[in-house]
Formats: C-alpha cells, sequence, structure tokens
C-alpha cells in the first residue's frame, strides 16, 4: 500500500517561509514522479510544482521564483521549500506521485497525501 505523509504546513506572516515534507512509503521512491498542489476553501485543486525522478522540475506562474522544490531519494522525501509567502498561497498543499510522467493535471497522479494546511496573514 502506498502512503504519502505531508507535514510542515502552519500559519506564517505574509513574506515569511515554511518547508513542507512529504514522506512516501509502499514504492520504490525512485521511480516516481512527484507534484505538489494545492486547493484552498471553494476552489478547484491547483498545480504548484512537478519533480521528476530525473529531477526535472516545473513550476506554476504563481510561485516561480518563490518556491523550490527537491527530493531526497535516499529519505523517500519531497520538499517544497515556500519562501516569500502571501495571503493568497493560503491553501490545504498536498503532494502526489505519478508512476508515469507528471503533468500539470491533478487526476493523472496515482497516489495522494491527505494534505498540510498553510496559511499566511497579511
Amino acid at each position: 500500500q502506498v502512503q504519502l505523509v505531508e507535514s510542515g504546513g502552519g500559519l506564517v506572516q505574509a513574506g515569511g517561509s515554511l518547508r513542507l515534507s512529504c514522506v512516501v512509503s509502499g514504492r520504490t521512491f525512485s521511480e516516481l514522479d512527484m507534484g505538489w498542489f494545492r486547493q484552498a476553501p471553494g476552489k478547484e485543486r491547483e498545480f504548484v510544482a512537478i519533480i521528476s525522478r530525473g529531477n526535472r522540475v516545473v513550476y506554476a506562474d504563481v510561485v516561480k521564483g518563490r518556491f523550490t522544490i527537491s527530493r531526497d531519494n535516499a529519505k523517500n522525501t519531497v520538499y517544497l521549500q515556500m519562501n516569500s509567502l502571501k495571503p493568497e498561497d493560503t491553501a490545504v498543499y498536498f503532494c502526489a506521485a505519478d508512476r508515469g510522467i507528471a503533468t500539470r493535471t491533478a487526476a493523472a497522479y496515482d497516489y495522494w497525501g491527505q494534505g498540510t494546511q498553510v496559511t499566511v496573514s497579511s
């Protein structure tokens, strides 16, 4: 059984930073493309970033230059470093794993975590 467990969310002031982590178990992590998505109340799930098994990275325009996705295959973990946070970044953040080639489309991912809340106050 594949499990993804996120952590690192919380409450931060605008301009602050948080680092999210997502630990994967039940599957060979190095064979997975990983993505981060977010969902604000009343809105659809939104693509944030991808890191492929080959370390190719893609970012949504709204986070480019502020967020950094990375992975540590030895720890089965993907990270999302979030800097210069804005109130509009407030959402539940989810990590997701894709056995194929990851895309910006949430429906294409095979496995999901339960999410971690990020709240940015103004």
